[in-house]
């Protein structure tokens, strides 16, 4: 087993007044040549925007873009003439194929909005660009991992252009929880949302993270009441 432990307190940080954003790895402004990746996941920002406030126009190409809010409610408008709010409780991923332009805005006039946008480096190149939603139970994920994102049609979960999965759980004091990778080449980056946990000898808490490889599965022990997400990915 190798890991790679990502504290909280060590995360890149971006303020524009009405955005503050922090970074699990190198973005924009923000360099550090051993936090480009884990594997297949390129981006991982934890992002908070003021009411009416957000991201204008822009371009995206070859990327797979997963937004997560975390409490209110995004709108998303692209160049494919869809219009979409989504909220706390929905998982959003975008497709970004061969190209599209989209906007992400604050849907409050009154509160913000906090939201997880994750970007996984794509299977295949230049697809049709394509857009899926989902809300998930949060009953779903009590002591349980539920898989939000994967590469199957299966209609429960939201289809990414990876082999890679997202699951959430929902753990109460005191659980314990074995996750199975799906595949021996895969890690598995741990971010724990809110909470404390012990996994592979670190404890975890609010926002911290680490990537494990090297391993066929994991096991979680909540020591507090404690909301996490696994992504897991090809290593290479």
């Amino acid at each position: 087993m190798k890991t790679i432990f990502h504290p909280a307190s060590e995360r890149g940080f971006a303020s524009r007044g009405w955005l503050k954003s922090y970074h699990s790895f190198s973005f924009s402004q923000y360099y550090d040549e051993n936090k480009m990746n884990f594997g297949l996941l390129r981006v991982l920002n934890d992002d908070f925007v003021e009411k009416g406030m957000g991201f204008g126009t822009h371009g995206h190409d070859n990327m797979e873009i997963v937004s997560i809010p975390l409490s209110g409610a995004l709108k998303h408008n692209d160049s494919t003439g869809r219009e979409k709010i989504i909220n706390q409780g929905d998982v959003q991923i975008m497709s970004a194929g061969s190209g599209i332009q989209h906007s992400e805005i604050n849907n409050s006039k009154t509160d913000p909005v906090k939201f997880l946008q994750i970007w996984i480096i794509p299977k295949e190149q230049n697809i049709e660009p394509r857009y899926e939603q989902k809300t998930f139970s949060e009953e779903d994920k009590k002591n349980k991992f539920l898989t939000v994102v994967s590469p199957e049609k299966n209609g429960k979960s939201i289809w990414i252009n990876q082999d890679a999965y997202f699951s959430m759980a929902n753990l109460d004091k005191g659980k314990e929880i074995i996750y199975d990778l799906r595949d021996k080449a895969h890690g598995v980056y741990v971010f724990v949302l809110e909470g404390e946990i012990e996994v592979a000898d670190k404890n975890l808490k609010d926002r911290d993270a680490v990537g494990i490889y090297e391993i066929d599965k994991l096991n979680i022990l909540a020591k507090a009441d404690t909301k996490v997400l696994l992504i897991e990915v090809p290593m290479g």
